[in-house]
């Protein structure tokens, strides 16, 4: 069983995230494996685990921080790793899916995984558009996946809490949801060691895509007001917030 796992390393959104020009100052923040990506490639170890195969994760190098990553997916049972050597902060999903479709094409991919989304952008549009230019069907929403011998069993989750079992023909592409396990901890120690041993595969971008959009300007949110701390006791409290709803009409 060959599986490949598309990931994309992002700016934590746990920092604030500073504007340099129209873009991130990606000189200023820290890169994480997004998290959808995460129980990507735990789906993919599970299925390695359960009947065998490789997992191969695959990702585009936007600005020469995507080998932590890699090394993060080494150490949580990835087999082989390779990077898109693009360095071009700007490219969009489209470019990114056209990249990543043409490297895949070459490894024989059973399933070919991603992140139904990514922290970042929340767009999730690279699953659906490398499974078009890979010219295979798609299923998103995913929350565990089952392999046989040349189909998979899927687990499909709907909004509502609603979900449906699907017989995909492989090879397909799934956007993953979610994992059937939380994605393993790799120790500290073992990301170190796989950075000083294992060998990244770097691959040139190609191919030309794009969404036909031009992004113009990025800024933080302007402030327009503030929130007012009622203090005091509870009953002090109390009558402010009644005293400010009868000033606004409101009581």
């Amino acid at each position: 069983m060959n599986i490949v796992v598309a990931i994309k390393h992002i700016p934590s959104i746990a920092d604030d995230v500073p504007v340099k020009g129209n873009n991130v100052d990606f000189d200023s923040v820290d890169f994480v494996l997004n998290e959808w990506d995460e129980h990507s490639i735990e789906q993919a170890v599970l299925i390695k685990e359960a009947v065998g195969g490789t997992v191969t994760v695959i990702g585009v190098d936007l600005i020469g921080e995507l080998d932590n990553a890699l090394h993060l997916a080494l150490a949580k049972g990835a087999d082989k790793v390779v990077k898109i050597t693009a360095d071009d902060p700007a490219a969009d999903s489209h470019m990114q899916a056209k990249w990543l479709s043409e490297a895949i094409k070459g490894m024989g991919a059973n399933m070919v995984f991603a992140g139904v989304q990514a922290s970042n952008d929340l767009d999730g549009q690279i699953g659906p558009m490398i499974a078009a230019y890979l010219d295979m069907p798609y299923i998103g929403g995913v929350s565990s996946v089952e392999a046989n011998s040349d189909s998979a069993t899927v687990n499909k989750e709907f909004a509502g809490g609603a979900g449906a079992k699907y017989s995909v023909s492989m090879p397909f592409v799934a956007g993953v949801q979610a994992a059937p396990k939380p994605p393993r901890y790799a120790p500290v120690s073992k990301v170190r060691q796989m950075a000083q041993s294992a060998t990244v595969e770097k691959v040139a971008p190609s191919g030309d895509a794009s969404s036909g959009l031009t992004f113009k300007k990025m800024a933080p949110p302007v402030v327009t007001g503030h929130a007012e701390m009622i203090e005091g006791s509870s009953k002090e409290v109390a009558a402010k917030i009644v005293e400010l709803l009868k000033s606004k009409g409101l009581a």
